[in-house]
């Protein structure tokens, strides 16, 4: 008989195929490891630095509030008899005298007398206009018209104020009860009205209110705010927004505030490597504070006009910038 045959119902295993299944199985489990490998390597945080100087810098303790330009005095100005506004001699903004003529006018029965003589012809009114003068209004003040209401030929009561003035514009500023104390007669302040936001106009602390106002439980106290000139664009009822100056400090040596750091009860500021080397970690020095306003902080001690701080910036995770060991380099792409 011939050799043995294998039964037909037996089928021959596949060992090449149990193999490469294997095989990719292991590469796929080498490729996990390594990306968590590479990204557990490049995992450490890289902190950027930005560059400032430490530089000679003024530095003012300010405290901010808001009020409005009024007159210090205002005076409405009636006259004394009914009549009608001959001539007037003024217009709003003149500065005027005490006792400057501001308008002729003609009672009301000298107005019906030289009304009935000019019917009458040009003699006859002048005839009448000299047997009754018209009768000047004056200034009671020396200061600047701030309204005028009256224009020739209109006739007025004595209840009607035909002008305004007053002595000086001043800004009335709302100061908070917790900054009050820090607020002085003559203390230098900075206005700035909200019509010219590029203006600065600088004053004088005048005077401090001794009743303070309450509005919705917040308590404030008026303070009058001299200019020390008055420019021309000035308008009573202007917005405006005042800055007194508390206490300065010139030709400090300073750094942006966000430059110091605090650590157990010290101040520190970071240095770059004297060497300059960028491999080389930046350092911290100990610094002795004074004044600040909260942006600058001068520095007394520990640092020099001139050197060159840092400050940090963003962490930047290196991973991020880094390149995938399974993706091509970024130098080897073609451009």
């Amino acid at each position: 008989m011939g050799a043995e045959s294998r039964p037909r119902g037996d089928p021959v295993k596949p060992k090449k195929k149990s193999q490469s299944l294997w095989i990719i199985a292991l590469l796929v489990i080498g490729a996990i490891a390594a990306t968590v490998w590479w990204r557990s390597r490049t995992s450490t945080p890289t902190q950027a630095y930005r560059e400032v100087q430490a530089e000679r810098q003024t530095i003012a303790l300010t405290i901010l509030s808001t009020g409005g330009v009024k007159p210090e005095t205002r005076v409405d100005i009636k006259p004394s008899i009914a009549g009608r506004a001959e001539t007037v001699l003024i217009k709003e903004g003149d500065r005027v005298r005490k006792g400057q003529t501001l308008v002729w006018m003609s009672s009301t029965e000298r107005a019906a007398l030289i009304d009935a003589a000019r019917a009458k012809g040009p003699e006859e009114e002048k005839k009448w206009e000299e047997l009754y003068r018209p009768v000047p209004i004056v200034a009671p003040i020396t200061g600047t018209i701030i309204l005028r209401s009256i224009e020739p030929g209109q006739s007025f009561a004595t209840t009607d104020a035909i002008l305004a003035m007053s002595d000086r514009l001043t800004v009335q500023a709302q100061v908070d009860e917790t900054d009050i104390a820090q607020v002085k007669p003559n203390q230098p302040a900075i206005i700035i009205l909200d019509a010219y936001p590029n203006e600065k106009i600088e004053g004088r602390v005048e005077k401090i209110a001794y009743e303070a106002t309450t509005t919705n439980n917040v308590t404030n106290y008026n303070v009058v705010v001299i200019p020390l000139k008055t420019p021309d664009f000035m308008r009573s009822g202007m917005t405006a927004n005042v800055t007194f100056e508390i206490s300065k400090k010139e030709d400090v040596i300073a750094v942006p505030t966000e430059a110091i750091k605090s650590r157990e009860g010290k101040s520190f500021v970071t240095l770059p490597d004297p060497s300059r080397n960028p491999k080389a970690p930046p350092r911290d020095v100990e610094v002795a504070l004074g004044m600040t306003d909260g942006k600058l902080t001068e520095v007394t001690s520990g640092l020099k006009e001139g050197e060159t701080v840092l400050i940090p910036v963003a962490t930047l995770n290196s991973a991020q910038s880094g390149t995938n060991p399974f993706m091509p380099s970024r130098s080897s792409r073609k451009r």
